[in-house]
């Protein structure tokens, strides 16, 4: 199952507090992820801090169209976390 942020808040520099519907939460340094192009712009902090939490995506999006997937987020958080495929319903 994707992991659906639900909450998110800025802390200071590049670190967000965020917590996900199943209660996971704690600080994300995204610092060293704000390469290419969509991100390049948010090393300026003040376009950093205009996140939010995008209902639909359930995920950290900004108004620059970039977005982290939820499932990488949650990793910054649960290192071993891996996403589980859905059961195969033995259908060929």
């Amino acid at each position: 199952m994707t992991p659906r942020l639900v909450e998110a808040r800025y802390k200071d520099g590049y670190t967000i507090w965020i917590r996900f519907a199943d209660g996971v939460s704690g600080d994300v340094n995204l610092q060293s992820e704000l390469w290419g192009e969509v991100f390049e712009p948010l090393k300026n902090l003040s376009e950093f801090r205009k996140f939010k939490v995008d209902e639909e995506l359930q995920t950290l999006v900004w108004p620059n169209g970039a977005d982290f997937a939820p499932e990488f987020l949650y990793s910054k958080l649960r290192p071993n976390y891996t996403l589980e495929k859905p059961p195969k319903s033995g259908v060929a």
